[in-house]
């Protein structure tokens, strides 16, 4: 489905039962990623909660419209909340949408029941010993001018962006899936502006470290121990700032334990949302 929020056309899905619990589920890498990941890596949450899933602005099947900042995306979030009549949401956001999951319930507190975090940072100090990790992995296409083109948001076009991320997929995971890696490089909606904005702006001024204190509602935070690009100390950093969490570190995940151990991170999910469930432990 498709709406007109804060006048860009954003792509959406609901998926589940709407009396039940609402989760929305933001996905991360401006420009080249999108939902449909999420959706089918989360789908099983669907038999008892009600998940939204949505490209931001500038991403996936969403319109390009600026501007790509986190304000923005934020306020597009909160949007389709009001869109869908939800009060409160619980919002689960891994690697960028981690970064836009902790400002809404900074900017929007009033409007969350819960924050679960997946392979993300409250800041960008970690940059440089992710690029580091991608020096040492020795693969091919990987040197240090693409690294520093890439994280610093100068991506010349699609077809550059689409061959850098070809580079490094292989990071991602701990066992890499060649064939599984092509069918993923060969659907990504490519948005190099949007990637370059995020990057070059955005990520240069994020800092939320010195504000964790001040989310008070249940948090999940989860890592990966072999994520190269939010390394587990941005995680650590997190689960040191954050008065109310629970840290998880799944031991055979690079930065995607959702994919990697699927069905013991749905079960993690399901257990930190009953047990942070108010109405059913009253």
């Amino acid at each position: 489905m498709k709406v007109k929020l804060n006048g860009c056309e954003i792509y959406y899905e609901v998926h589940g039962n709407p009396d039940n619990e609402t989760i929305f589920i933001i996905h991360g890498g401006p420009g080249m990623s999108d939902c449909r990941g999420d959706v089918h890596s989360f789908k099983a949450l669907a038999d008892g909660y009600q998940l939204v899933f949505l490209d931001n602005r500038g991403s996936g099947r969403s319109e390009e419209v600026p501007p790509y900042t986190h304000e923005q995306w934020t306020a597009d979030i909160d949007a389709l909340r009001a869109h869908l009549g939800i009060e409160k949401i619980t919002i689960l956001g891994g690697s960028y949408g981690g970064y836009l999951s902790l400002e809404y319930v900074l900017r929007y507190s009033e409007r969350v029941n819960k924050v679960i975090l997946r392979d993300t940072a409250a800041n960008d100090r970690y940059t440089d010993l992710s690029m580091q990790k991608a020096l040492d992995s020795k693969l091919p296409g990987i040197n240090e001018e693409m690294l520093e083109r890439l994280f610093t948001g100068k991506v010349r076009s699609n077809e550059e962006f689409r061959e850098m991320i070809k580079a490094i997929l292989p990071l991602y995971t701990v066992k890499f899936d060649e064939a599984k890696a092509n069918e993923k490089l060969d659907n990504i909606f490519f948005h190099y502006q949007t990637h370059n904005y995020a990057f070059s702006v955005n990520k240069q001024s994020y800092d939320v470290s010195g504000r964790l204190g001040e989310i008070k509602v249940p948090v999940l935070i989860t890592v990966g121990v072999h994520d190269w690009v939010t390394p587990v100390e941005c995680s650590d950093e997190l689960a040191g700032g954050i008065p109310n969490n629970q840290y998880v570190k799944f031991m055979n995940s690079g930065h995607s334990p959702q994919i990697e151990e699927n069905e013991k991170y749905i079960k993690l999910v399901r257990d930190f949302l009953l047990a942070t469930d108010v109405s059913a432990s009253a």
